[in-house]
């Protein structure tokens, strides 16, 4: 079995935003594949008791100059969307629905981009749907997959899967069973990832 870093990722975590820039290339260089894991980081937080770190000022503060410090390492953009937090239930399902399309990481792409890049408001229909198309899809199908009840379950089913495997937050990656949270360890799931190929988790 290849090597594979399992990526359990929410859209409105600016983390998870950092960490979709890097990823990819991460996994290339390491002859990995990406195991897409979208997940509801609302559902987990209330799973686990867990919460955003913007809800306590001191930590939220320090957090958006942290996360401005990596996206310049990176050399990434990244605008704080001042809608944060935003529900992302519909486009949690959204990565769900499109998970096995082939438009997947066009996806992916479109709505991290409109999140952290053009600060745009996706908790409003309308401004998902521009989003979308000016991406070239349609939006109507878009409102449909949402809506089918086998895509909602994967979502619930991936977020119920992360928190048994102890995930908290979000980004959080696998690399066989072992479990690394933040865009900020990336260095360790690099580390995991070039040893010898791992025996991945079962999970789909």
């Amino acid at each position: 079995m290849s090597k594979q870093v399992e990526f359990f990722f929410d859209f409105g975590s600016p983390a998870s935003y950092l960490a979709w820039t890097q990823l990819p290339q991460i996994a290339a260089q390491a002859g990995a594949q990406i195991n897409w894991r979208p997940m509801l980081l609302g559902g987990v937080f209330k799973a686990t008791g867990n919460s955003s770190p913007i809800q306590v000022p001191a930590k939220g503060r320090y957090m958006l100059q942290d996360l401005g410090r990596f996206a310049k390492r990176y050399d990434v953009p990244l605008t704080f969307n001042p809608n944060f937090p935003i529900n992302t239930l519909t486009l949690m399902r959204g990565a769900a629905g499109y998970l096995e399309d082939e438009r997947f990481e066009l996806y992916v792409k479109t709505v991290f981009e409109a999140m952290w890049v053009q600060r745009k408001d996706l908790a409003d229909p309308q401004q998902i749907a521009q989003a979308l198309t000016a991406a070239g899809f349609d939006p109507e199908e878009f409102v449909r997959l949402v809506a089918d009840e086998a895509v909602k379950e994967r979502l619930k089913a991936n977020t119920e899967e992360a928190v048994k495997r102890g995930v908290f937050g979000a980004p959080s990656f696998f690399v066989g069973d072992e479990l690394y949270f933040g865009q900020d360890r990336l260095d360790f799931v690099a580390e995991a990832l070039a040893r010898e190929p791992i025996a991945t988790h079962s999970g789909s």
